[in-house]
């Protein structure tokens, strides 16, 4: 990786908690932050007051973004306390630890963002719909749900090899533009349609290619590649079927 990963919080309701996640950066070697829908930052209030010595440089050069822009720019990684452990649901699964994350983005190279939601209630399953991977750090079953700051603090702290050690990182490759893997999805959206896919299963079929493609960092070429295929298949589709409907069992790999 050759620069660590961007810092983004949604919807903080806290200032302070801006400000306690800032240190965490300060203290573990990241820089980028990045703000969806931000309270107020005051210079005199609890963003700086809890900042310490990111109050110089880390906050006041935050970045106020939309998650629009967010999922378009940066290769996401969303993290929650809720992982719906069954392979039958992609919204929160499958996960990884910070530790295996940290391993695997180590070879990455490409503009990837940490993504921490609200404090009560972290990110929304709409969010997690259009985030790349997701982390969850382990912790006591019967209550695994830390603070935001606290959430925050541990990640990076397992991740500081990505910030303070890069010159010892295992050589980097390049990841393909977040812009042409967001498309290959409304492809592969597009391909469902013209298979006639069970509308109901359609998004959670596209959340699960979303998720193999957000663990597997495909490069250019492969993307390239794979748009190429879904095109093809889905003019065949078009072809073929015309305005007649496929057979039903077409659409029936998803049980």
């Amino acid at each position: 990786m050759s620069s660590p990963p961007a810092v983004c919080v949604v919807d903080a309701k806290t200032p302070g908690n801006v400000g306690t996640i800032a240190r965490a950066m300060k203290n573990f070697g990241f820089s980028e932050l990045l703000l969806v829908d931000p309270p107020e930052l005051d210079v005199d209030g609890e963003a700086y007051g809890f900042a310490g010595q990111a109050r110089e440089d880390v906050l006041p050069n935050a970045e106020t973004i939309t998650f629009d822009e967010l999922v378009e720019r940066y290769h996401t990684v969303g993290f929650t306390a809720t992982t719906n452990e069954d392979a039958t649901k992609h919204v929160r699964y499958p996960f990884s630890t910070p530790a295996e994350l940290r391993d695997r983005l180590a070879d990455l190279d490409a503009p990837t963002a940490l993504v921490f939601g609200r404090e009560r209630i972290g990110l929304t399953n709409e969010e997690f719909a259009r985030i790349d991977e997701i982390c969850s750090i382990p912790a006591n079953p019967e209550y695994p749900v830390l603070n935001l700051g606290q959430a925050a603090t541990v990640a990076l702290y397992e991740l500081r090899d990505l910030a303070l050690a890069r010159d010892q990182l295992p050589a980097a490759y390049d990841r393909a533009d977040e812009r042409e893997i967001e498309q290959l999805y409304t492809n592969v959206d597009s391909l469902l349609r013209a298979i006639d896919y069970p509308d109901g299963k359609r998004p959670k079929t596209v959340r699960m290619v979303r998720r193999v493609l957000g663990r597997a960092h495909p490069t250019d070429r492969e993307i390239r590649t794979l748009h190429g295929v879904v095109r093809r298949c889905t003019r065949a589709a078009e072809v073929a079927y015309g305005d007649r409907s496929p057979p039903r069992n077409a659409g029936d790999g998803d049980r």
